[in-house]
């Protein structure tokens, strides 16, 4: 099996849970998830399958887009809705501070890595050290917000809150960037919802949901997979003859008149089988992520 699933991931797993529970639904054998999202959040999560697996890179290194619910005035220790209130502050912000906050954090920023994630420290997630008490130093590195829409509301609970839009770079904490608004705004948050709506060009009007998969038969549960390519859309495409494509499936870098491309999606059979990944430096098409022959022809049984 190889493809990519566009999941509507629900509220309550963990990513690696709902990828154990599609990959027993889909009765697959070799699976990964692209990056993670909380418990907490729901939305677009791509799961990938088979030699889909090989790419996945390429969406944890995607631009993201959030929609979230950031309450005000209260701060917690995980800096979202399952931790303990650490801090409550009175909120008085007017829709000029949060237009002044909005410019404050749009572009560049500076971020520190909360301890509830799980980047890694001596080879054990952070979470793991937040979760028996000890604080870990870590270093602010830059992300980049794209765009930052932010607008008063009140939650349910009749408290002020704040309704964001964001579309950010990779290794951006949405729980961060509430947290650190919170703070610009000097009365303190944490997000109590996050929904991802996008990732890499696939949005949450492409996904299935966890019940509506649950519900289908087997074949159209396997209807619903994205082909490899699809984790490919902005790869320059280069298409080689039999002889270079073979020798370009065993490693060996091709010459020819191509222009110099950083990403490059390799085809075969007129386009019709795709090959792997490479990239294009003067003329040399060198070799890049390749797919095994097995996954070739499982693929293009066929051709």
């Amino acid at each position: 099996m190889h493809g990519v699933l566009l999941l509507d991931k629900p509220l309550g797993w963990s990513s690696n849970d709902i990828l154990q529970k599609v990959k027993w639904l889909l009765r697959a054998e070799k699976a990964g998830h692209t990056g993670t999202l909380d418990p907490l959040a729901s939305g677009v999560l791509p799961l990938c399958f088979g030699a889909a697996t090989k790419f996945s890179q390429l969406q944890l290194e995607a631009d993201k887009s959030y929609a979230a619910v950031l309450c005000l005035g209260v701060k917690t220790s995980t800096a979202d809705a399952e931790g303990e209130v650490i801090e409550t502050r009175p909120v008085a912000v007017s829709p000029e501070d949060v237009a002044r906050v909005a410019v404050q954090f749009t572009g560049l920023i500076s971020q520190v890595p909360p301890m509830h994630s799980a980047l890694k420290k001596d080879g054990k997630a952070l979470y793991e050290y937040a979760r028996a008490g000890i604080e870990i130093e870590r270093e602010a590195r830059q992300v980049k917000i794209y765009k930052l829409n932010m607008a008063l509301a009140l939650t349910d609970k009749g408290q002020t809150a704040i309704e964001l839009e964001v579309t950010c770079s990779k290794g951006t904490y949405i729980r961060t960037l509430g947290e650190d608004i919170g703070e610009a705004l000097g009365c303190g948050a944490h997000l109590s919802a996050l929904r991802r709506v996008a990732t890499g060009g696939f949005t949450a009007a492409q996904c299935v949901t966890l019940a509506d998969l649950e519900a289908m038969t087997e074949g159209q549960r396997l209807a619903c997979l994205l082909p490899v390519a699809s984790l490919l859309p902005d790869h320059t495409v280069v298409m080689l003859d039999d002889e270079n494509a073979a020798r370009f499936s065993n490693g060996l870098p091709r010459r020819g008149t191509w222009p110099d491309a950083a990403q490059v999606a390799v085809y075969a059979k007129n386009g019709q089988v795709l090959l792997g990944t490479a990239q294009v430096v003067a003329g040399e098409l060198i070799p890049g992520r390749l797919l095994s022959p097995i996954d070739i022809e499982q693929m293009n049984p066929v051709i």
